[in-house]
């Protein structure tokens, strides 16, 4: 559970600034008040700020984990909402719904990439790191899927007829494990991450016969 102690003026701003911090809404959190604090003589002298210790409930982390996603989409989309679709385990997948969602999408889904990478950024702030998180739009994620097999069986073609190793273009971790499925399919040929994040990438070449002493 992810905890928070903060200082204000008065119980009230203490609250509110643990808040803030933890982006979170009053009704998701568990508030206790470690200190009242005092105006001090003529509201001048020995005065002490309010002190909380505020905790995000566990039971509502993937609720103010959705809250907090509206809240970004909200600046870039103000008609777009978001649903929690499927929960298996520790994976959650969010989907955005709207009209005119290619914004949110972006170039090959560096958009939602990014707010993939923000939400799960959310969870780690919660201290909830088993979560894993998918980020969809309008299909977007199966539709990607489907280009990124068909992308490794032609590159894998290419690098058997060429007898050479051939990148492909830099791309996230959970689609690098996509191709790295589909190169696994394909006899003769295997693959290679190279480069360092955010720039890294695949190689598919053919398979390196082994030497034998």
């Amino acid at each position: 559970m992810k905890q928070l102690t903060a200082r204000g003026k008065t119980v009230e701003d203490a609250i509110q600034s643990a808040l803030q911090q933890l982006r979170v809404s009053k009704e998701k959190v568990e508030v206790a008040v470690i200190d009242e604090g005092s105006k001090g003589f003529l509201n001048l002298f020995g005065a002490k700020p309010a002190v909380v210790r505020v905790s995000v409930k566990q039971a509502d982390i993937v609720q103010a984990a959705k809250e907090y996603l509206e809240s970004v989409i909200h600046h870039l989309h103000p008609g777009a909402k978001v649903e929690i679709t499927s929960r298996k385990k520790k994976h959650v997948v969010f989907a955005i719904s709207g009209d005119n969602l290619g914004m949110l999408i972006g170039k090959r889904g560096q958009t939602l990439n990014a707010l993939e990478v923000l939400v799960e950024q959310f969870f780690h702030q919660q201290k909830a790191y088993h979560f894993t998180v998918t980020v969809d739009a309008e299909g977007y994620r199966s539709k990607r899927r489907e280009t990124l097999e068909m992308l490794a069986v032609q590159a894998a073609s290419k690098a058997l007829a060429l007898h050479k190793a051939i990148p492909l273009d830099p791309m996230p971790a959970s689609e690098r494990k996509i191709v790295h499925a589909a190169v696994q399919k394909q006899k003769g040929v295997e693959t290679d991450s190279k480069g360092k994040e955010p720039n890294r990438y695949i190689v598919i070449q053919p398979v390196k016969e082994k030497s034998w002493q």
